[in-house]
């Protein structure tokens, strides 16, 4: 499989304090990678440190081939990866349409937009039914389908995903696994982290284990979902 985004030996500190630690991470072409880990791993600081949020101490970011790791934030986003960050982080005093609208706010095809947008209420018909509503009005489950449409009208390669389950019913929280399955299926590649170890390794082909900011487990799905200490630490599973 061919490589979209490589990590090569990352170093990031905030102040002293070192986050992520030497840790080198992989996504090819067409798949669903996931990050586990317990709050403080380092989970949201390697998304961060793709999306050009946070420097690098140390390490390479490669995307299609291209070193990323000097590029500012929009540059990523006009290269094709698109950040949905944890807690939906939307314009609240916003309307639906006007957030969707801020996504492609990179893009200049006209035509394209509005074919996106038309897409984007087909895929998410509660966008479409609220669209001239403000989105911090919107229920917690119907905020993670704005922030997904959001990011989905940049056309992005590569949707980096921050605890898209936080904060949300069960019910919702399978919306979103089949959201994620569903563009997956298009060909979009995913980058998913989650405290929801259950639903990430059912989701992921591969996946990654992080604690105190380092990579201590890495592997395909299966066997990570098999693995002793991931089905105690992050499974709940008492053997």
């Amino acid at each position: 499989m061919k490589s979209l985004l490589e990590l090569k030996g990352i170093t990031v500190h905030y102040g002293k304090a070192l986050a992520l630690d030497d840790i080198s991470i992989n996504v090819g072409e067409g798949e669903i990678v996931t990050i586990i880990g317990s709050n403080g791993a380092g989970k949201s600081t390697t998304l961060k440190a793709i999306a050009g949020l946070v420097h690098l101490t140390t390490g390479e970011i490669f995307f299609e081939g291209n070193q990323i790791d000097r590029e500012p934030p929009e540059m990523m986003v006009k290269s094709g990866i698109s950040y949905c960050m944890e807690g939906r982080r939307l314009f609240p005093n916003m309307s639906v349409l006007e957030n969707l609208e801020m996504g492609a706010i990179t893009r200049k095809d006209r035509d394209g937009i509005k074919a996106d947008l038309k897409s984007m209420f087909e895929r998410f018909p509660i966008l479409e039914e609220r669209r001239s509503q403000k989105a911090g009005t919107l229920s917690g489950g119907q905020q993670q389908m704005l922030t997904i449409g959001r990011a989905l009208m940049s056309k992005p390669r590569l949707l980096l995903m921050d605890e898209p389950s936080l904060g949300l019913a069960p019910m919702v929280v399978a919306d979103v696994a089949r959201i994620v399955k569903e563009l997956n299926k298009t060909g979009l590649s995913v980058l998913l982290v989650e405290q929801n170890a259950q639903m990430a390794l059912a989701l992921a082909s591969r996946g990654y284990v992080l604690e105190v900011g380092s990579v201590i487990a890495e592997g395909d799905a299966e066997p990570l979902r098999d693995n002793a200490y991931v089905r105690r630490a992050y499974l709940g599973v008492c053997e």
